[in-house]
């Protein structure tokens, strides 16, 4: 089984963790400009304790990629939504 933290009703960015994957370095916690990402409070299935999405910030995330370019690991997945715009081409 695979533990994977999603954003919950994300507005136009979110990150996905893959927490049994994560060997907890935590580079993406001290990288992350928003502060979206913290220490999980359960030790994943290798003994680590893994990054997680912080819950009550995790609509403050833009989309920047920053974690998962600093994951060593590349468990950490970035979504950006398209806008659409509601203006009329003229």
């Amino acid at each position: 089984m695979v533990t994977l933290v999603v954003a919950a009703y994300p507005k136009t960015s979110y990150i996905v963790i893959d927490e049994e994957k994560c060997k907890g370095c935590h580079l993406c916690i001290a990288a992350c400009p928003n502060g979206v990402i913290g220490q999980a409070s359960h030790i994943n299935r290798m003994g680590y304790i893994p990054a997680t999405v912080i819950r009550e910030k995790a609509e403050e995330c833009t989309g920047c990629t920053v974690c998962a370019i600093m994951c060593p690991d590349t468990v950490i997945s970035v979504y950006r939504h398209d806008r659409v715009s509601t203006h009329s081409a003229p």
